[in-house]
């Protein structure tokens, strides 16, 4: 059962009537009002530092708007959607408690009758059809993204150093390094530049800065393609040791479940990852239309990733070349 979920109200009626409603939720189980705030751009700050689950606006002309029945009238809910259950169950107390308080205040007049037969009528606001497609599969190409390059790169590197066809040095080391990264910038211009499109999958929200972010992630990816590759014998190693790795990667990523629910050892540990800043790079920037800014934190994280495993695969491979019967440097 959902218990004292806190909320932010905006009361822009100042009416009876609203502050009837407000009572009538602050006593109600499943929801606390945590804040009253003056007007809907406090409100979303309060929703973005996480100290509110949910937004309430009971809209300016509500108490008179109800009394002439005027078509239109209602109020604005806004729920976190990450928990589906909790988030249907909070909007089924609200409108009832509203109900009540709307019947009670004002049952002398005929249009309220009406009311009775109220019913919340959800919106989504990204994933507007409501479909698997839509929500599963913007955040699983990620992982289909990176695992066939990880895949693909850790297999040619360990390949190429059991035949002694890797040739030690830095040019070498940067040629391999930007073709894989190539290849992966290429598919990933498939997926959101036509995939998407093709299938009618929400997209294009911005795209600048994808086409910024892309090549970054496909760097990062390749690079820690080679580092694994030049930890194996040979490329079925690499396969053997990365392919268990996809069910486990989708679940880090923080898309089937928040990253913030997740104990902090396994927050750390996903964040190490690179499909996590992806997912949290390309589902803001795709799907939803957010600025680079808005992404700061995810980005700083993927560049870093970069770095290290970068600076850990030329350590292996720049320095060093195959020797000997197929065993790993």
């Amino acid at each position: 059962m959902v218990e004292r979920l806190p909320i932010v109200v905006v009361d822009a009626d100042h009416s009876a009537l609203s502050r009837a409603i407000v009572r009538q939720l602050d006593a109600a189980p499943e929801v606390t009002i945590a804040e009253e705030a003056p007007d809907m751009a406090t409100a979303t700050a309060l929703v973005r530092a996480r100290k509110v689950e949910g937004v309430l606006l009971l809209p300016r002309g509500l108490a008179s708007g109800l009394m002439q029945a005027r078509p239109g009238t209602g109020i604005a809910l806004w729920l976190n959607g990450a928990y589906l259950l909790r988030a249907e169950a909070v909007g089924k107390s609200i409108a009832g408690a509203i109900t009540a308080t709307v019947q009670q205040r004002l049952a002398g007049v005929p249009q309220i009758q009406a009311l009775s037969n109220v019913s919340v009528v959800t919106r989504p606001l990204f994933n507007t059809t409501e479909g698997y497609r839509d929500y599963v599969f913007p955040a699983v190409a990620n992982v289909i993204l990176e695992q066939t390059l990880l895949f693909a790169v850790a297999r040619l590197i360990a390949e190429r150093r059991r035949k002694g066809l890797w040739v030690p040095g830095a040019r070498a080391f940067a040629g391999v390094w930007a073709g894989c990264a190539t290849i992966g910038t290429l598919a990933g211009g498939l997926y959101f530049g036509l995939v998407f499109w093709l299938q009618d999958i929400p997209h294009g929200g911005n795209i600048p800065a994808l086409v910024l972010v892309v090549p970054l992630f496909a760097a990062t990816v390749a690079a820690l393609g080679m580092l694994v590759g030049s930890l194996v014998r040979n490329g079925d190693d690499a396969l053997k040791l990365l392919i268990p790795t996809s069910i486990p990667f989708v679940f880090l990523s923080g898309f089937a479940w928040p990253l913030v629910a997740m104990p902090l050892w396994v927050q750390a540990l996903a964040w190490t990852i690179p499909v996590t800043p992806a997912t949290h790079l390309f589902v803001p920037l795709n799907q939803m239309g957010a600025t680079l800014g808005e992404v700061s934190g995810a980005l700083a994280v993927l560049a870093a990733q970069l770095a290290c495993f970068g600076a850990l695969a030329a350590l292996r491979l720049a320095r060093h070349a195959k020797v000997g019967g197929g065993a790993a440097v």
